[in-house]
């Protein structure tokens, strides 16, 4: 009994202790670690998040694997991350061993892209298997491909709804390693067993941001007397905080930072009042507007096409 007792506080001790490290870090921001000749892997990286993420790691001299469904888009991408690696293309200079300057090789530029459905279990396998050969061992995978379906459940076809599932959530268990929601569940689960696997080595970042201005939810509204104060997230930003997060191995990100207390309050509150706060926000609602124009220019195909 006493044992159990003492494991009991020793616990306590270490959740205080996890209060205070966190805290820290929120004061003292850890340095970010250096990503310069490994090889990361972003998926969907044609446009939207995708596209800035691979800007961000090529400015930090990463070796880059492209992975979108769209070739040409993803060649677009590719070009811009070529033009970055040319700019870091000069040579500098560094203190020589006996006082002298030695002059650092100038960066070698290398990026590969692969046209590859996510969604697809056989293009996921055959496309790792030749970046396996072509590249090497991947050391960060940026799981970012995602799809919308832009309609209400009901009126929802079940292909879209699979489509849906399959991209968002089925296929973060098919690259290395309600959709969204399952892949947080999924990160969490892994997060767990890798650490009791006691795999060293191995970090994983969830990226939660609110609604970000890709286009992807245009037409997305919250409550318009709130919306000055949660304005969508500029692509720019919500990448930047992420990628800090990933280049500090910070377990989780959420952008803006009052995500954090929504998340705090649904784990606490009452659903009922979870409700009141979603209703008090517009949150409840702030899809209608998007699936409206989504409706409206389907609609307007269909007209043009004399459908």
């Amino acid at each position: 009994m006493m044992i159990i007792i003492a494991e009991f506080f020793v616990v306590i001790l270490k959740v205080l202790w996890a209060f205070l490290t966190a805290g820290a870090k929120w004061i003292v921001r850890p340095k970010e670690k250096s990503v310069a000749g490994q090889v990361c892997l972003i998926t969907g990286a044609g446009s939207g998040l995708g596209r800035l993420f691979a800007k961000e790691f090529a400015r930090r001299r990463a070796i880059l694997v492209l992975w979108d469904i769209n070739s040409q888009s993803n060649e677009e991408t590719a070009e811009m991350v070529r033009q970055i690696y040319h700019e870091l293309d000069t040579p500098v200079t560094k203190d020589g061993p006996v006082g002298g300057v030695e002059e650092v090789p100038p960066f070698q530029p290398q990026v590969y892209t692969y046209v590859c459905d996510v969604g697809k279990r056989e293009s996921v396998y055959s496309t790792a298997e030749k970046v396996r050969r072509e590249v090497g061992e991947v050391d960060i995978l940026i799981n970012n491909a995602g799809v919308v379906s832009g309609h209400h459940l009901l009126e929802c076809p079940d292909e879209l709804i699979e489509r849906t599932m399959v991209v968002n959530c089925h296929a973060h268990f098919w690259d290395y390693c309600a959709s969204k929601f399952g892949a947080i569940g999924f990160h969490e689960s892994l997060s767990h067993e890798l650490k009791a696997s006691e795999k060293d080595g191995i970090s994983m970042t969830l990226v939660c941001p609110y609604l970000v201005d890709t286009g992807m939810f245009k037409g997305c509204r919250i409550r318009k007397e709130i919306e000055p104060f949660l304005p969508p997230l500029k692509p720019e930003f919500c990448v930047k905080q992420a990628m800090r997060a990933i280049l500090t191995d910070q377990p989780m990100i959420c952008t803006p930072r009052i995500v954090y207390m929504v998340n705090f309050m649904k784990s606490i509150l009452p659903f009922e009042a979870i409700v009141c706060m979603y209703r008090f926000l517009g949150a409840d609602k702030c899809m209608y507007p998007f699936l409206a124009q989504r409706k409206e220019a389907m609609n307007n195909n269909e007209a043009k096409n004399g459908i």
